[in-house]
């Protein structure tokens, strides 16, 4: 092989990989596990994004609705997952999946989502406690944590 032909056929693992999802429709989905949609228009070598028109998608159940944030930059070490969307399986989402709701509706939602975080947040809690009483886990930054 020649080596412009092996240059041709390495993939790209840094953020060089990003170069062809400019100015196209994304997904980003973060740590905190909020998912963001919009158009890419920059990034840097630290994976910092720009994302334009973006909206974060809330669910709730198979319910979702959108909050518009415009123009979002999104650190590169919160991004868990990063992925183009397909605009034209984007407008055909079967209702069984999840079904959108309608603007009006999106307080509702919030105070929804807002509660089952809370619900997720004490189960986690109770599941961490019976970690270290029942099976001797150490809670974080407790003793044998440190350097």
């Amino acid at each position: 092989m020649e080596a412009q032909e092996i240059l041709a056929n390495i993939a790209f693992t840094t953020s060089g990989a990003l170069v062809d999802l400019v100015d196209k429709k994304v997904i980003v989905i973060l740590r905190d596990g909020r998912k963001l949609i919009g158009i890419l228009r920059s990034y840097d070598q630290f994976a910092n994004l720009v994302l334009q028109e973006a909206i974060e998608r809330i669910f709730v159940g198979n319910r979702y609705g959108d909050v518009p944030k415009g123009t979002f930059i999104v650190r590169g070490e919160n991004v868990v997952l990063m992925g183009e969307i397909d605009l034209d399986k984007e407008d055909n989402v079967s209702p069984s999946v999840a079904s959108s709701i309608p603007e009006s509706a999106l307080p509702q939602l919030l105070e929804a989502h807002a509660a089952e975080n809370v619900t997720k947040s004490q189960s986690e809690q109770h599941k961490a406690a019976m970690l270290r009483s029942l099976r001797g886990f150490s809670g974080e930054g407790a003793e044998g944590d440190s350097y």
